[in-house]
């Protein structure tokens, strides 16, 4: 019986665990806004995207769609951000975003791949 009790609390005490780092892992994985906006005018992002409308390019909210799931999605998006890239979405080709750095550019595409939040 006692064995039962410490396997139950083990459990108990493994999912709460598991449960406080996802909570945490959620909040990591979408930037704030007043970090990001700064970022997106810098890299005159918004010339060519919006949050749920395509402009020139997709909207920020289809891109997240598009890699939902996908491991290697933030490295790939901060990579196209910095380097640009064409065929993925159109003819029209995503130039470079001038000044963006590799580490705000992977701000940037957290931001995008979780929906971009408003918050």
């Amino acid at each position: 019986m006692q064995t039962i009790r410490s396997a139950g609390a083990l459990f108990v005490v493994i999912m709460a665990l598991a449960m406080a780092s996802f909570g945490t892992a959620a909040a990591q994985s979408a930037p704030e806004a007043t970090v990001v906006k700064p970022l997106l005018a810098k890299g005159t992002c918004l010339a060519c995207h919006a949050v749920d409308k395509k402009i020139v390019g997709p909207a920020y909210r289809d891109v997240a769609e598009k890699y939902r799931g996908d491991a290697k999605a933030v490295d790939h998006l901060a990579e196209k951000i910095q380097k640009g890239g064409s065929g993925v979405w159109g003819a029209v080709p995503m130039p470079p975003a001038a000044g963006i750095n590799a580490a705000e550019a992977k701000i940037l595409a957290t931001w995008v791949l979780a929906g971009a939040p408003a918050n």
